[in-house]
């Protein structure tokens, strides 16, 4: 994504969008391109929210939309649509702690099956895309959204010559190498190949191609590139360090039968009908206290899987219910990554983008949790 900014490819897509295409001819039609934006680009909830951002800033400055609405539709199309489309990082971190807990005999399935399943018990995430699909298509403003207003800056972003391309391919060959890559390692079979794996040759496969495409058609220099790519590269070390204690604390978790503790007192005061939801709410709190869906993902599955197996109940409910919730907490939180690259992408204070969006996301929140109640009687 460093790479991609400083390549100037997102102001050249702008400048064709706005100039050149002229598709965008209401505020409506300028926040649908965003959330397009964020539904297609499933490959990092991060890039979702910054290319969202870049994109519909210009349009917003034009149709003097308030930045809250926009910092609204680039937080709600970024977790939500990377937990759902999990060819991706997600999709690899997700796998990875299933199957770990599948290694420690916690249960005899497939991975990847057990995954799948679970996707479609996503409720939160897809609640959130449709809420914020109605949200554009009526404009219905809610809580502190009615009194959001547009603010005047001066931030017409403008193109320094460099095509659109520089962008679009690298994006699209990130997308595409995920499926080649899954073929692969899963031996001629997607759904069996590996995700981590997959994502990470994905990722050495673009960054060389980057090199190649910007540096050869001297769109930057050999040195320019080394250092964005550095600068880049940099600025995920604390996420990285945050993720590997969070896989400690899971291991950690299931060496000491955390899982099978909570379910013994789970079993005497708690109905299974009402395990996914009480799931739900318990990773809602851990995220939004922490600000990451990743660690609550690490710390949780590694409890709710346990728990639903020893309670006999469907096991791909409750983890989707950690899915969930990870989303629904990070998606309000105000320390969250995205929530926090939200507002900076759409140029709004983080506190107005957080108290505009949470009436949203509560609503979302509230319909999740009422089908995973239903969910849990139907079994």
């Amino acid at each position: 994504m460093a790479l991609i900014e400083k390549s100037g490819g997102i102001e050249g897509f702008v400048d064709f969008m706005q100039h050149k295409v002229g598709l965008v001819k209401s505020p409506r039609a300028a926040l649908m391109l965003s959330y397009l934006i964020g539904v297609v680009i499933f490959v990092e909830s991060s890039i979702t929210s910054l290319i969202a951002g870049a994109v519909g800033k210009p349009f917003c400055d034009k149709y003097k939309i308030p930045s809250a609405k926009l910092a609204f539709v680039c937080d709600s199309t970024s977790a939500p649509i990377s937990s759902l489309i999990i060819l991706n990082g997600w999709g690899a971190l997700l796998l990875g702690l299933v199957a770990t807990q599948i290694s420690l005999g916690v249960i005899d399935a497939s991975a990847i099956d057990i995954l799948i399943d679970a996707i479609f018990y996503n409720f939160y995430s897809m609640a959130a895309l449709a809420v914020t699909f109605l949200f554009i298509w009526f404009n219905i403003d809610i809580g502190a959204m009615k009194k959001a207003r547009y603010t005047a800056r001066n931030s017409d972003i403008t193109s320094n010559g460099a095509s659109m391309f520089y962008m679009l391919l690298p994006i699209a060959l990130m997308v595409l190498l995920v499926f080649v890559f899954l073929y692969i390692t899963g031996g001629g079979d997607i759904l069996k190949g590996s995700g981590s794996s997959s994502i990470f040759y994905t990722m050495l496969t673009v960054l060389l191609f980057t090199l190649f495409y910007f540096v050869g058609t001297k769109n930057m220099s050999l040195s320019l590139w080394s250092k964005t790519a550095l600068e880049g590269a940099w600025k995920l070390v604390p996420i990285a360090l945050i993720l590997l204690f969070a896989f400690a604390i899971g291991e950690m978790t299931t060496e000491l039968k955390t899982g099978h503790y909570l379910a013994s007192l789970a079993t005497q005061n708690l109905s299974v009908t009402l395990l996914a939801g009480v799931i739900f709410l318990i990773a809602s709190v851990i995220s939004f206290s922490t600000g990451t869906s990743w660690g609550t993902f690490s710390i949780m599955i590694p409890i709710a899987l346990p728990m639903a197996v020893a309670m006999d109940a469907n096991v791909a409910l409750c983890i989707g219910a950690v899915i969930s919730g990870g989303v629904f907490g990070d998606h309000c939180s105000p320390i969250s990554d995205t929530t926090i690259i939200s507002s900076m992408a759409a140029d709004c204070e983080l506190v107005e983008h957080v108290n505009t969006q949470l009436p949203y996301a509560l609503i979302s929140g509230g319909v999740a949790f009422v089908l995973f109640i239903l969910f849990g009687f139907i079994g």
